[in-house]
């Protein structure tokens, strides 16, 4: 009997692309906020000055996705810095307008 390769729930990348800049790449669901949480905390920390993270990568998201940026967001207010969401998908931007956050996220647009 052949066995089903099983999804692996944790489909999600974050890489660091310069200095304070990061691209998250996958899905960002309730099924990776948790991982990714985890290790954004490290990245965060020891980056230098203001963080962009680039959204275009992420192919699903889930109000999860947009708790998880609502954390960035504090993260970097508690270290004093500023932070930028990059190409946020669809999804998401129309999440954050339901939600009434779309002024409370620093969204660079364009």
């Amino acid at each position: 009997m052949s066995k089903i390769p099983r999804r692996n729930p944790s489909n999600v990348r974050l890489e660091n692309t310069g200095p304070g800049q990061m691209k998250v790449e996958g899905d960002l669901i309730f099924a990776t906020a948790t991982a990714l949480w985890k290790i954004s905390q490290r990245r965060m920390t020891t980056a230098d000055g203001d963080i962009t993270i680039d959204l275009a990568g992420v192919r699903r998201a889930d109000s999860a996705g947009l708790a998880l940026l609502v954390e960035w967001l504090r993260l970097a207010q508690r270290q004093n810095r500023r932070i930028h969401f990059a190409h946020l998908p669809e999804q998401l931007l129309t999440m954050a307008k339901t939600y009434d956050l779309e002024s409370l996220l620093p969204i660079t647009h364009g």
